[in-house]
């Protein structure tokens, strides 16, 4: 334990999820590869790529269940507390350029049409594209579901500071229903959107840029949902509570990134084209 040694870092004991995680992430890729040429390799792709994926799901489960065993056992001391921070700041920064590349393919797309004249028409919107959603519908709605969960989170957030358990735990719950909300409205956006996915440069951005946005909110909300169940079992403390802290940063991360979505893509990207 901490209070053992006489320095105050973490010294990791030996583990085998690190080795197992590589092994999947290996398999996984290969799996993909593989899929690439069903001629060739059939059913056998598919079987590597999922036992890889199972593995992944293995390591995350297994590696954040040692995480918080640590932290209950008093191994998190406030300098391994400060390294976490740090590279929580770090994951975070990744995933903000992940997002700058699907902004940056958007905007290349957008403001230089008449370079893909052939593609797109010389016009934006594309002359395929005859009808965009409309972003003062259900993005509208979305967006106001996000901003209503980031003050839930914070909710949460202050009660937990502040020793108020309960508020914690409504916080959290409101907070994970509106994710919940989001992902359902953004599926039935998906259902009824007028284009589909592929086929010009203006749905293909669309659809991964908001694509993968949905995905994380599904992470922030399966983030938090941990979170409340860890609350249920009365781990976190108002001096100490890391893995909440870091499902509300990264919580806040995934709704400014969706701002910039609203404001790019439905708003200014769909600008004088038809609204569905």
């Amino acid at each position: 334990m901490a209070g053992n040694v006489n320095h105050d870092y973490h010294i990791l004991e030996p583990d085998i999820w690190p080795l197992v995680g590589s092994m999947s992430a290996l398999t996984f890729t290969t799996g993909m590869v593989l899929s690439w040429y069903p001629d060739l390799f059939g059913t056998m792709a598919a079987i590597v790529m999922w036992a890889g994926l199972a593995g992944l799901i293995a390591t995350f489960f297994m590696w954040f269940k040692n995480i918080v065993v640590e932290a209950q056992r008093g191994d998190h001391t406030p300098v391994v507390q400060l390294h976490m921070r740090y590279g929580m700041i770090l994951f975070i920064a990744s995933e903000v350029m992940f997002f700058v590349g699907w902004f940056w393919a958007w905007f290349d797309f957008s403001l230089f049409p008449s370079t893909l004249t052939e593609v797109v028409g010389g016009v934006w919107p594309p002359k395929a594209i005859e009808e965009v959603l409309d972003p003062f519908s259900l993005p509208l709605l979305n967006t106001l579901i996000l901003l209503c969960s980031g003050t839930t989170v914070t909710w949460a957030h202050h009660s937990l500071i502040h020793g108020d358990r309960q508020g914690l735990k409504q916080g959290l719950w409101a907070t994970i229903a509106l994710g919940v909300l989001f992902s359902f409205i953004q599926a039935y956006e998906y259902a009824v959107a007028p284009f589909s996915f592929g086929g010009n440069t203006y749905s293909s951005a669309f659809y991964m840029a908001t694509g993968f946005h949905g995905f994380h909110v599904i992470v922030g909300t399966i983030f938090l949902a941990v979170c409340l169940y860890r609350a249920y079992l009365g781990h976190f403390t108002p001096r100490q509570h890391f893995g909440f802290e870091a499902a509300a940063w990264y919580w806040h991360f995934v709704d400014v990134v969706w701002l910039f979505l609203f404001i790019a893509v439905y708003v200014w990207g769909g600008w004088g084209a038809e609204y569905h």
